[in-house]
């Protein structure tokens, strides 16, 4: 190996090294309705429930999701699964979806 193509070998190395260090950009998942249909088993038991009140933590009125913006209920529910809200039922049930089950999900019920 010459000394002109060892030095190119390592540029091309250290090039290569640098670019894994490079942070991967985040695509953004496509919600699907069909698909978010089949996974709302865990909502309507109170947000198809028009003027239902739940008792935990504390007494409040569980809002209609039907119709929602999806970017709003995909903005929720991430903020639920990270920490940034604090409902303990929503947290448990976000911090069990995908990023694709909560786009799908947002899409079905934006679509109502």
């Amino acid at each position: 190996m010459t000394t002109a193509s060892r030095s190119g070998f390592i540029f091309a190395a250290a090039t290569l090294c640098a670019l894994a260090l490079l942070p991967v950009p985040a695509f953004a998942v496509t919600g699907n309705p069909v698909a978010g249909k089949d996974k709302i088993s865990q909502c309507i038991g109170c947000h198809a429930i028009p003027g239902y009140r739940a008792s935990f933590p504390s007494v409040y009125r569980v809002p209609m999701i039907s119709g929602q913006s999806a970017k709003y209920i995909e903005a929720a529910l991430a903020a639920y699964k990270k920490g940034d809200r604090s409902h303990p039922t929503m947290r448990a049930i976000a911090g069990s979806l995908s990023d694709q089950d909560m786009a799908d999900l947002a899409a079905y019920y934006g679509s109502k």
